[in-house]
């Protein structure tokens, strides 16, 4: 039995997650430090969330990665997770809105609950639902298909313990959301009060929570520096990922005076693809004030077909600038979701001020007031999609 212990006990919990910073590249930068306490906070408020505002029996989506927990989300992307039980069934139901994909993912440990990583119990496009000409619709989720059901089912494996609903958006802010509601067909009518001895092994799970989601992404970046040079691509593959998506990530690095032209082919056929940056923590960079990411509606494509950005740390008046932030080195990170193809791309490291010689004739100017209007477009665009 859960015993709710004094607060000074579970600030204690808190403690050994100090020991993290020897994962990191430059453990003694007083910034990194800085960063990594920064992202401890993250993590203690996405665990409240995790632990406390649902139950598998009267769920709720509560608001995961977005643009305030940022261990490594899709800008793209806004992710809503409910709490569920594999034995219980479950009805959803709303209205498809516009958004360029929307997928259900069906998952057993929800991502820093435990230390293992589990493969998905189901991935699915809710555009294969049914959906009824105003947008509306409804899914039943069970074990089991019920006798005589016609209308759209979803199976849900005996040992899942969460559903995961994720947006993604090409057009920010003109596309619409989808609006979907959560039940559960079988719990008791009245949601019990939260009692003390759940509160105290809750309360445990959250202190214990920030140093493990930390210590995940902080080894993926300790053996991402062992096993690729410095700004070069490689595919991976990530835990809990989308099946039809292909992964791209590389470190970058250069400095104050260079810059990194980012080149690729792009498929012929590409439902969705995007490229964004992190810090060398795996936080993504700031997306809603800073051009940190593009995807395929935003970016400009050259004239011979091709895709170039260029990483750098002041504006270098093109198009497809990604802006590190004042970040000399981090990660690059680009997906190919359901592309005919899967080209590599490549970064060069270059002066900035020979940046020009090394994309088309062709490639626009930006000025210092379009960008100013970009940017605030982006900022708009971003802000009036629901992250909460």
């Amino acid at each position: 039995m859960a015993q709710l212990k004094s607060w000074k006990d579970y600030l204690a919990q808190l403690a050994p997650a100090e020991a993290l910073l020897e994962l990191t590249e430059t453990p003694h930068d007083p910034q990194t430090r800085a960063d990594l306490y920064r992202q401890f906070q993250m993590n203690l408020s996405l665990a409240y969330f995790i632990y406390f505002q649902s139950t598998p029996e009267h769920p709720d989506w509560l608001p995961f990665l977005n643009s305030v927990f940022m261990l490594q989300p899709n800008p793209d992307d806004t992710y809503f997770i409910a709490p569920l039980r594999g034995d219980l069934r479950y009805r959803l139901t709303g209205e498809r809105g516009s958004v360029h994909l929307l997928t259900l993912d069906i998952g057993r440990g929800i991502m820093g609950t435990t230390d293992q990583i589990h493969p998905p119990l189901g991935q699915f496009d809710l555009d294969d639902l049914k959906i009824d000409s105003d947008g509306c619709f409804e899914v039943l989720l069970s074990a089991q298909r019920p006798a005589g059901y016609g209308g759209n089912w979803l199976p849900l494996h005996r040992d899942a313990d969460f559903a995961m609903l994720r947006q993604r958006s090409y057009e920010w802010g003109v596309e619409r959301d989808a609006r979907i509601a959560i039940e559960c067909l079988d719990a008791p009518l009245v949601k019990p009060l939260l009692g003390y001895e759940e509160i105290a092994r809750r309360t445990g799970e959250v202190m214990d929570y920030a140093g493990r989601l930390s210590r995940r992404w902080l080894l993926h970046m300790q053996q991402l520096r062992a096993r690729i040079k410095v700004n070069e691509f490689e595919f991976f593959a990530f835990g809990g990922g989308l099946a039809k998506q292909a992964y791209w990530q590389a470190i970058f690095d250069f400095g104050p005076d260079e810059a990194l032209i980012l080149e690729t082919d792009l498929p012929g056929k590409r439902r969705y693809w995007n490229v964004q940056l992190n810090d060398a923590l795996f936080n993504t960079l700031d997306f809603i004030d800073h051009q940190s990411s593009l995807n395929g509606h935003q970016a400009h494509i050259d004239n011979d077909g091709r895709f170039r950005a260029v990483i750098a740390h002041s504006d270098p008046g093109v198009p497809n600038w990604l802006d590190t932030c004042g970040r000399n080195r981090g990660t690059a990170i680009g997906r190919w979701y359901a592309c005919s193809s899967e080209p590599v791309p490549t970064l060069k490291r270059v002066p900035r001020s020979e940046v020009r010689q090394h994309l088309p004739d062709a490639t626009p100017a930006v000025s210092d007031a379009e960008r100013a209007k970009r940017l605030s477009e982006r900022r708009v665009g971003a802000q009036l999609r629901r992250r909460w």
